[in-house]
């Protein structure tokens, strides 16, 4: 996508309702989520873990929902940033404590929640993770028609521009599949419009939109007050992400990184949501993830630093980026403090052997990054607490950059005892034991 730095923020659609009402709207939607958090964060689910189903029924009754409005209003009050888990035990977010006299607090928890509307309605069985993946790539279309239209919109006219929009992306992609004699062959039919109803039926879930019946019976969907206030912010952060002070939007994930890797968090964090407003977050994540699977230490933590940023949306990728032993520690520290941990307790998810592989990675980074005495006062973060215990350890995980960090340990390192130490495990690991 490319954004000119020019471009004026665009205005607000006219008849947009003022932020007030916007808010007592985005309230009543979430009123069954907000009764469930208080509930939570009261202390009273006596469950530990992330899904407090053990007591549902408790909460149903004392709130006087069935179970499953409790489960419903239990994800869209994770979803939203209303409830936070910290050792399993459910605390009030931030935006809870503010619901009642902040209506900016509300508003973005509800963006939060239309941000994830792909989680809130479960795609349908049977239907291949990429092909519900490009669907969510294309909806950004499909919201930008539905308000340019200002009224209902045909769902047939919907299923046209998601059938191009898909197209365009698979080009972009350049997935062109060949016949056995290497020329194009034609590409098997994705049926669309179960997708388009999943993605509209999931948009209508979290209040972002309206179906009803339209001429002929083909049905249409019609942008709720919300919705087409939600699409304004998305362009309105594009606009201002594009003239973000470090210019990194139109840059790929990688260069994005290194050109933040010069910058302090708070600045970091900003052009991340920068970066991230211009594209669709599945792509993002994506692209995020790719750059962490590469050589580079440093650009892997701060791919797991933007994917912070990303939030909910971004959990089942990093879930499963959890399986892969390079991206495990990083994967699960986001998961831990995803699921409300402190980010001083976060650590305690990782064997010791997933912490003495993440102090190798981040050695790597400084080694090839940063300054000789930095890598020097790295030594003090080792859950070891000595170097002995630490050099054991190191020489058994089986890093690959692992003789690189040591070597370059022991040129910094001013204790020549201890450097030779350091110079010795190196050898041991080059060698294979030897």
């Amino acid at each position: 996508m490319t954004t000119r730095r020019s471009r004026p923020a665009p205005r607000p659609p006219e008849g947009t309702p003022p932020p007030a009402v916007l808010a007592g709207q985005a309230r009543a939607l979430l009123a069954d989520a907000v009764r469930v958090a208080r509930w939570a964060a009261a202390g009273r689910t006596g469950t530990a873990g992330r899904d407090p189903l053990a007591a549902a029924e408790r909460a149903a009754a004392a709130l006087e929902l069935t179970p499953d409005q409790v489960r419903a209003g239990w994800d869209r009050a994770r979803l939203a940033g209303l409830v936070e888990l910290h050792g399993g035990t459910a605390r009030p977010g931030w935006r809870l404590r503010a619901w009642d006299r902040d209506d900016t607090a509300v508003l973005r928890g509800w963006v939060a929640l239309f941000d994830a509307w792909s989680l809130v309605h479960p795609v349908p069985a049977g239907v291949a993770s990429p092909a519900a993946s490009e669907v969510v790539e294309a909806v950004p279309q499909l919201l930008s028609l539905l308000q340019l239209s200002a009224g209902p919109v045909l769902v047939p006219a919907l299923l046209d521009l998601l059938d191009q929009r898909v197209q365009e992306l698979r080009e972009e992609r350049c997935e062109v599949p060949l016949d056995p004699g290497g020329q194009p062959a034609p590409r098997p039919a994705v049926p669309l419009a179960p997708l388009l109803d999943w993605a509209l039926e999931g948009l209508a879930a979290v209040g972002a939109l309206t179906l009803d019946a339209g001429p002929g019976d083909e049905g249409q969907a019609t942008l709720t007050p919300l919705g087409n206030w939600a699409v304004w912010v998305k362009l309105e952060q594009i606009c201002v992400a594009a003239q973000s002070p470090a210019g990194n939007i139109e840059q790929s994930a990688e260069d994005m990184l290194r050109g933040c890797a010069r910058l302090t968090p708070g600045p970091a964090r900003a052009e991340y949501r920068a970066w991230l407003a211009a594209r669709t977050l599945g792509s993002a994540v994506t692209e995020l993830l790719t750059v962490a699977r590469g050589e580079d230490a440093l650009l892997r933590a701060l791919s797991f630093e933007a994917l912070r940023v990303v939030g909910a949306p971004a959990e089942a990728e990093v879930r499963a980026a959890a399986l892969e032993t390079a991206l495990r520690p990083y994967a699960l520290l986001w998961l831990a403090e995803f699921e409300g941990a402190d980010a001083e307790e976060a650590p305690e998810v990782l064997t010791r052997e997933e912490a003495t592989w993440l102090w190798v990675d981040t050695a790597a980074a400084v080694t090839d990054h940063g300054e000789a005495d930095l890598l020097v006062r790295h030594l003090d973060s080792a859950v070891q607490g000595t170097v002995p215990a630490l050099l054991e350890e190191v020489t058994a995980v089986g890093h690959p950059r692992t003789v690189q960090v040591l070597v370059a340990l022991a040129a910094a390192h001013p204790d020549p005892t201890l450097a030779k130490a350091v110079r010795r495990a190196a050898f041991k690991v080059h060698t294979g034991g030897a």
